[in-house]
């Protein structure tokens, strides 16, 4: 029993004649005739009372035909469904970001959803270093990072680049200036975050090379929360540039750059490199690229 037969058995029964069936079918009526033998055939059940003139369906061809629609309307809302998919008109996007990454696809997301209102878009919050592992996995389409992964099935784009800015508040002594040296920060109260990274190490490096206190007085496992505690003039904090530049932009916070760490760091979207990615996710991807090279 396939949906073409199925097809058939539905128009002739609306018809209520094999000839206009074949008509409305493009087929010949011979044919049609055919493909109700052969559905008959497979059921072991007569579906037309042969004996009337006008396509009357015996009881076992009603109780066919009402399961044949069910099945013929399936199929066109699973058409339906996936032109709606290609279309952008439905689907998601699953993206895995840590709370670094996520400020910088904020931009991304804004644009794409002013063009796809009505795509879906899932952010799961994500451990850097496992982020491959969740893309390879198929847990997400998508994973945001400040590396290139050392994964050969995975593709990387980069789409931004994002550097290190000391964040003080608005009345701080350092306020006002562009720039500022390690050398100046060794009576500084440091607010950090208490995850391990690349770029901590590299921070706690460079204050070693220039002998000069790192006096971190307070770890905090968000951005916000130490952006909230710098705004007080509790301490200074170094953070990412894109992570703080809403408080920036509104004078909640001052940036300065420092100018023994210009640690520079490229972000990329990465995606299985073999697999094929939804339509929706193909538009992220392709938004992202685009600002990218603004």
């Amino acid at each position: 029993m396939d949906i073409n037969q199925l097809e058939v058995l539905v128009t002739v029964a609306r018809e209520k004649s094999f000839s206009r069936a074949a008509e409305l079918l493009d087929r010949t009526q011979p044919a049609v005739s055919q493909a109700i033998r052969r559905l008959e055939a497979e059921i072991g059940e007569t579906l037309f009372d042969r004996s009337s003139k006008d396509g009357t369906l015996t009881f076992a061809g009603e109780v066919l035909v009402g399961y044949a629609k069910q099945m013929l309307n399936l199929r066109n809302a699973a058409g339906n469904a996936i032109r709606d998919l290609r279309g952008l008109h439905k689907g998601k996007v699953t993206i895995s970001a840590n709370e670094h990454t996520v400020f910088c696809i904020l931009p991304v997301i804004e644009t794409f959803r002013e063009r796809h209102q009505n795509i879906k878009i899932e952010v799961q919050r994500g451990v850097a270093s496992r982020i491959p592992k969740e893309i390879t996995a198929r847990e997400v389409e998508l994973g945001v990072i400040s590396f290139k992964p050392n994964d050969e099935s995975l593709r990387s784009v980069p789409i931004l680049t994002d550097e290190l800015r000391l964040i003080v508040a608005p009345g701080h002594p350092l306020a006002g200036q562009s720039s500022v040296s390690v050398k100046e920060l060794g009576n500084e109260i440091f607010i950090a975050h208490n995850a391990v990274s690349p770029y901590r190490r590299k921070v706690i490096e460079t204050f070693e090379r220039n002998k000069t206190t790192l006096n971190i007085a307070v770890e905090l496992p968000s951005l916000e929360a130490i952006k909230k505690l710098v705004e007080t003039g509790a301490g200074v904090a170094l953070v990412p540039k894109l992570a703080a530049a809403g408080e920036i932009e509104s004078g909640r916070l001052f940036g300065l750059s420092v100018a023994e760490l210009k640690l520079e760091r490229k972000l990329n979207i990465v995606y299985r490199k073999n697999s094929v990615l939804s339509h929706a996710a193909e538009a992220f991807l392709a938004v992202a690229k685009e600002m990218g090279r603004q």
